[in-house]
């Protein structure tokens, strides 16, 4: 289940777009995405198993109204702004548009159908085990097994050479694109709907949840890694069949229509169609179920409500979703990734939130800086001193800094003392 709420949208057309536009370093990119698409959302799993609780737990060392912010940009991303309206357009793109036409009605239709099934699915996330696990999931491993099997066995072309921006920065290039798939964010989402799941069959016990949880993101980071070489490879060698390619999507189209023929188109159609839908049905219920806890609005009519707005989202389109959710990951990112891995440190500081916070603080400053040059509209308004701040170039400003102040703010900690490392950390298990 952990392993199918994983991969939706962009775990399936990010991929091959990496491999198609790294050409001769594919795997030197592939690396860098495996790194914050594979390594990092693991990494979340456990470090929320460890804590046992959802994002808020995790980020108790920020202090609640700030944990509390984190928390709801995470599930406004992961939920109706990005990631639940781009399952719907990209299965709509890659499996629906080549047999129906790609029209703005036939979106519009597609995507009312679609959030309907979402919405009667999440209605009852009781049974998420038992649909998601149990029956979709099956089915989206063995098309994934299919079109990975035939991705190494059976390569459509060959590969064309790197653009400029692999050629120079391969690794970087790798890195930032796997903030594209929202695995992290995902992670960070879907910790406690995996946890919820393994207490929907009678686990109470904290020590076996923190078990089954770490072992759960443990297979489905495998299972992903799997899935990912296999589609680099796709991309890398599908240059020669479709040269002039937008996105994955469209490199996805081409390799099952060469390769299978018409049947490929169908085989497309049911694999995006289900593994968009597993994703979209755990971030409808994640949201509205984390919504429920903060606003006076029942799980119920939040499922309603976010399924309608995602509906209404997905109607921009694939390009137009992408190209806006760029800038905000490349902002929300870096603070994210700071708490997750500062979350492994908590026992060796006197008070974590010393080191923490003005570590997130300044993450989130230089994120600001990487997002407006991501930014198409607002890179004009980039300061000049930021372009030439180290690892701009690479959309990485934000690491120095980071970690210089998490060096000083370690020293201050260790100088002034006062151990609460038992408070705190009781504070964090709570």
């Amino acid at each position: 289940m952990t392993f199918a709420l994983f991969v939706g949208a962009g775990n399936i057309i990010f991929p091959p777009m990496v491999g198609f536009q790294s050409g001769e370093f594919v795997w030197t990119a592939a690396i860098g995405f495996l790194v914050t698409s594979v390594g990092l959302p693991v990494l979340t799993v456990i470090a929320l198993a460890k804590v046992g609780g959802g994002i808020e737990a995790l980020s108790s060392p920020i202090g609640k109204t700030l944990g509390l912010i984190l928390a709801i940009v995470a599930y406004l991303a992961v939920g109706p702004l990005f990631a639940a309206p781009r399952t719907a357009t990209v299965s709509f793109k890659v499996g629906i548009a080549p047999l129906v036409g790609d029209t703005d009605m036939t979106l519009l239709i597609y995507s009312i159908i679609y959030f309907v099934i979402v919405t009667g699915i999440s209605l009852y996330p009781g049974k998420l085990l038992d649909s998601v696990g149990h029956i979709l999931a099956p089915v989206k491993i063995l098309a994934l097994a299919i079109l990975g099997i035939a991705a190494v066995f059976w390569p459509a072309g060959t590969s064309i050479p790197a653009t400029q921006s692999y050629q120079d920065m391969a690794f970087t290039e790798g890195f930032i694109n796997g903030y594209l798939t929202m695995d992290t964010l995902g992670a960070m989402v879907f910790g406690i709907v995996i946890v919820n799941a393994a207490r929907s069959r009678g686990i109470e016990n904290s020590s076996l949840l923190t078990r089954y949880t770490m072992w759960a993101g443990l297979i489905a980071g495998v299972l992903l890694t799997l899935v990912y070489l296999t589609l680099f490879k796709l991309g890398s060698a599908s240059g020669s069949i479709i040269p002039g390619a937008e996105d994955g999507a469209d490199i996805l189209h081409a390799y099952v229509q060469y390769t299978f023929g018409n049947y490929g188109s169908f085989f497309l159609a049911v694999l995006i169609f289900v593994a968009c839908m597993v994703t979209a049905v755990g971030l409808t219920c994640a949201c509205a179920e984390f919504f429920s806890r903060y606003l006076p609005i029942s799980y119920r009519s939040l499922v309603l409500g976010l399924s309608l707005f995602s509906a209404v989202v997905s109607n921009l389109g694939l390009t137009k979703l992408i190209a806006f959710s760029i800038p905000v990951l490349v902002m929300i990112y870096p603070p994210c990734i700071v708490i997750i891995l500062m979350s492994f440190t908590l026992r060796l500081w006197n008070n974590p939130r010393r080191i923490i916070a003005p570590a997130m603080a300044v993450s989130l400053i230089f994120g600001v800086f990487d997002a407006m040059k991501a930014s198409t509209h607002l890179n004009h308004l980039l300061p000049e001193w930021a372009e030439k701040l180290p690892l701009s170039a690479q959309g990485l400003a934000w690491l120095i800094p980071v970690i210089i102040t998490i060096v000083i703010f370690a020293i201050y900690d260790k100088v002034v003392g006062t151990n609460t490392k038992k408070s705190t950390h009781s504070e964090v298990m709570k």
